[in-house]
């Protein structure tokens, strides 16, 4: 016999449940173990990996400013082109009329080359001697240059037949920074900037990491959802000065753009601007799971901001029954602080409202970032 038949059959024993592997004790953290350190650091390796970020973020707001601020520098009144219709009768005469005005620069033009020209915006107005002492005038009202036009000419020729005016009046010319279209414009560049490195930035970032199953990943290990999201909007504050540095020192430097207010003001709305924006951007990533959803999301988030925030032009030029909603619109309110802070040196008490309004978005995107967002 062998030792095999000689060795009892071994009895199976059932196991019990396994005990959890004893954890080694806590050690203290340092701050290079930390979770929110360490991610932060992770944004700005993404950041300056990226140099279409990095152009979009600092090179195109300047270039942008350059182009629109020579585009509407400060320069004298331009000529108002008008042409006098050749085929009527005392054209010489009117025509010699009108060119007495250095303001106007005169045609004198055919019937169908004069159809022409003011139908293609070559020229603002048609003046057509109807004789006796008569003048019509043929424009499009609807266009700001024709009305200008029509009454430069209408003074010339009122003037040349002899009309006094009863009251002497004279011009003083007062040219002051703050007023120019630049000056408008570059607290306007800076909230866009804002809005979009914030929304753009921090939303790519995200959708980008669930794209590549990197959200799943990090569920594994010790770091908090808020820790995560908290990274990308501390990451943006330290970028913060050089986005703001970058444009407002162009604007300062090389167009004179006053900065009347307190540099601690424009900080703490540039501060909470950037916090507001970041927060939409996150609240936008939340979900989505494509790059081409969350494209189309954050689109749908900026474009109201684009066309009625005042970037280019003054909020105020949209019709009344708009203002509220308008006026409630983070970007809005980010650049009536910036403009109030640089062009007229507004003490922040005065932006209370405002700053009420951005906050109240960042609270309310963010809380809601927090309780949407998923990791897959």
């Amino acid at each position: 016999m062998t030792d095999a038949t000689l060795t009892p059959p071994r009895r199976e024993i059932p196991e019990g449940p396994r005990q959890p592997a004893a954890r080694p004790p806590a050690r203290r953290r340092g701050w290079r173990d930390r979770s929110l350190i360490q991610l932060t650091l992770v944004r700005y390796r993404e950041f300056l990996r990226e140099p279409e970020a990095v152009f979009w973020v600092f090179v195109f707001p300047v270039l942008l400013a350059g182009g629109l601020g020579v585009a509407f520098r400060n320069r004298p009144a331009a000529r108002q082109p008008v042409a006098v219709l050749s085929t009527a009768p005392g054209a010489a005469q009117l025509a010699a009329a009108l060119r007495s005005d250095s303001s106007l620069t005169v045609r004198v033009l055919g019937d169908s080359e004069a159809a022409r020209a003011l139908r293609t915006g070559e020229v603002a107005l048609v003046a057509v001697s109807a004789g006796a002492g008569a003048v019509s005038y043929r424009l499009d009202d609807t266009r700001p240059e024709a009305r200008t036009a029509r009454l430069l000419a209408d003074g010339v020729v009122q003037r040349a037949a002899g009309r006094r005016d009863p009251v002497s009046t004279r011009d003083e010319q007062v040219r002051e920074r703050g007023s120019r279209y630049i000056d408008f414009l570059i607290p306007g560049l800076l909230g866009m900037n804002l809005m979009g490195s914030g929304i753009w930035g921090i939303g790519f970032a995200v959708v980008d990491a669930r794209k590549k199953k990197l959200l799943k990943r990090l569920i594994a290990t010790p770091m908090r959802r808020a820790e995560y999201l908290a990274s990308f909007l501390l990451s943006r504050l330290t970028m913060l000065c050089f986005e703001v540095g970058t444009l407002l020192g162009f604007g300062v430097l090389v167009f004179g753009v006053p900065a009347r207010g307190s540099l601690a003001a424009l900080v703490l709305i540039c501060l909470v601007a950037s916090l507001t924006f970041g927060a939409m951007g996150l609240l936008g990533a939340s979900r989505v799971r494509t790059v081409e959803g969350a494209s189309g999301l954050m689109n749908l988030m900026m474009l109201p901001m684009w066309v009625f925030s005042g970037v280019f032009f003054s909020s105020s030029n949209f019709p009344r029954a708009m203002q509220p909603f308008i006026q409630a619109l983070p970007l809005t309110a980010v650049n009536n602080m910036l403009r109030a802070n640089l062009l007229q040196g507004a003490a922040l008490g005065t932006m209370w409202g405002e700053m009420g309004i951005a906050a109240a978005w960042l609270v309310l995107c963010f809380v809601v970032a927090l309780k949407l967002f998923r990791w897959k």
